[in-house]
């Protein structure tokens, strides 16, 4: 049985793979992702990610559609006391913004979605630096008070103002960030790693990262002349032109032969070994994607194959 990992601070413990909803309801339906969903859970995986703003973009969509989904199946499994299920605030068309009122407001709409009476982490989508830290703070801290959700996290946010926020909880003794969920992987290590990090370290905040397979790039199933269906394949292919790409698509062929596992699997174990990384994040449309994803949790990597991967993506 896969052990699980403290997330920062907080008392819940997690699958070191975070199930990304975000396909759910877009490019996955509601049987694909019950099923997706399933899958995961019966290989011991507790952490399902979403946001009120999934899937918006699609023609029809209005949001929320994600979070409808993964709410139809807790309720029709069972399992809510199970899964430390994970939602985002500010990019709902109806909700957007981080005003104490819009926060309020979309954490009961994400309440209602998903059938429960309690999120357990509850993100910040992206930044609204229009908003003083204080005002979402406090209204972050009124609905951890008032039960409504467990823990809260950023994404998408400066070192500037993640930092203004945990001071900002520690002076006033309000609910404080125990995570952080950036963009992060192989070959896109500048938002992170730096002030950021810094501030992620100090403050002994966990790491989601989100994009952990670059939308796919570092499955490996992106190759010079070969084609993609996927709603992906651009955001994946332009690092195919990229030298760093080309030399950490190398490394990770060469470590991944070694461990017979599939690349996705080396890729997000480079991450998982990161210091404060507690679970990339990852989506998969079908049960077939899974197990590359789900590998993470068995394959550990030397100390000489993950410096390998480092100076590969530097």
């Amino acid at each position: 049985m896969t052990s699980l990992r403290k997330l920062g601070n907080s008392d819940l413990e997690v699958f070191p793979l975070a199930l990304g909803g975000n396909v759910f309801g877009w490019t996955a339906d509601e049987a694909q992702s019950f099923a997706v969903l399933d899958a995961y859970t019966a290989a011991g995986g507790n952490f399902v990610d979403t946001a009120d703003s999934y899937s918006a973009w699609v023609d029809g969509n209005e949001g929320g559609e994600s979070e409808t989904v993964i709410g139809n199946w807790l309720k029709s499994r069972g399992n809510r006391s199970d899964v430390v299920i994970a939602t985002k605030v500010s990019q709902h068309p109806k909700y957007q913004g981080l005003t104490a009122g819009n926060i309020k407001a979309a954490a009961d709409a994400s309440l209602r979605r998903l059938g429960t009476d309690h999120i357990d982490l509850y993100y910040t989508h992206f930044d609204k630096t229009e908003v003083p830290v204080e005002e979402i703070i406090g209204a972050l801290d009124e609905l951890v008070r008032t039960g409504k959700v467990r823990y809260i996290a950023a994404s998408n946010i400066s070192a500037e103002r993640l930092q203004a926020s945990l001071d900002f909880s520690e002076r006033e003794g309000l609910a404080r960030y125990v995570a952080l969920q950036p963009h992060y992987n192989l070959v896109s290590r500048d938002t992170y790693e730096g002030p950021l990090r810094d501030v992620t370290d100090r403050a002994g905040l966990a790491v989601v990262p989100y994009y952990a397979l670059a939308s796919g790039f570092l499955t490996g199933k992106y190759r010079p002349g070969t084609t993609v269906d996927s709603a992906r394949a651009g955001g994946a292919a332009k690092h195919l032109e990229t030298e760093r790409g080309q030399k950490v698509l190398t490394a990770l062929d060469e470590i991944a032969a070694a461990h017979d596992a599939p690349v996705a699997t080396v890729a997000l174990a480079w991450l998982a070994a990161q210091p404060t990384v507690a679970a990339p994040l990852a989506s998969a449309r079908t049960v077939d994607q899974l197990p590359a994803l789900l590998g993470v949790a068995e394959l550990e990597l030397t100390g000489e194959e993950l410096t390998r991967l480092t100076e590969a993506s530097a």
